[in-house]
């Protein structure tokens, strides 16, 4: 695939979200669905070096530019990713003084809710595909749990589920 026509492609996806990884279920339609370019193993991949790597949890969209086109596609991934904050700047000054208002605030809680259900609608099909067993099942639960219900650091959660399912491996449960 052509670097610019991905980098359009990953644009759709991260302007048309709200928070990092609403843009997912987009980038999993247009790249794995329709074009197949990109497979679920590796857009989990790009998921999991996004959130594991420091700095905004869009960043998995460089992950996924990579493994569609290597460098030039991580080139277009960066670019998709920062563009919407480039076009966001004009927008926030001409709502920003207008976002006390109730239609505003109706629309952007309207916008919350659509973005949440974006990430659980993307969020279904990774977990398929990624959860195998009752191991894994039992990690992604405890996770889920230790983080509805905890305030503990998300680093410490993955890093701990890490090492839980390297030591299923090893000791081959």
């Amino acid at each position: 695939m052509n670097s610019f026509v991905l980098y359009l492609y990953l644009v759709k996806a991260t302007v048309t979200a709200f928070s990092g990884l609403t843009s997912l279920p987009v980038i999993q339609h247009d790249l794995v669905d329709v074009r197949h370019v990109l497979t679920e193993s590796q857009l989990n991949a790009a998921v999991a070096a996004g959130r594991t790597a420091p700095g905004p949890n869009g960043s998995y969209v460089i992950s996924v530019g990579y493994f569609v086109d290597g460098i030039p596609g991580a080139i277009a991934g960066y670019f998709a990713m920062i563009t919407p904050a480039f076009l966001i700047l004009p927008l926030l000054r001409y709502v920003g003084s207008r976002a006390e208002q109730p239609r505003v605030k109706g629309a952007i809680q309207a916008v919350t809710i659509a973005a949440a259900a974006l990430i659980v609608s993307a969020t279904l099909p990774l977990a398929r595909d990624s959860i195998t067993g009752w191991l894994p099942a039992a990690i992604a639960a405890a996770s889920f749990l230790t983080v509805a219900l905890t305030k503990i650091d998300t680093f410490w959660i993955m890093a701990t589920s890490a090492a839980a399912g390297l030591a299923a491996f090893f000791l081959h449960l």
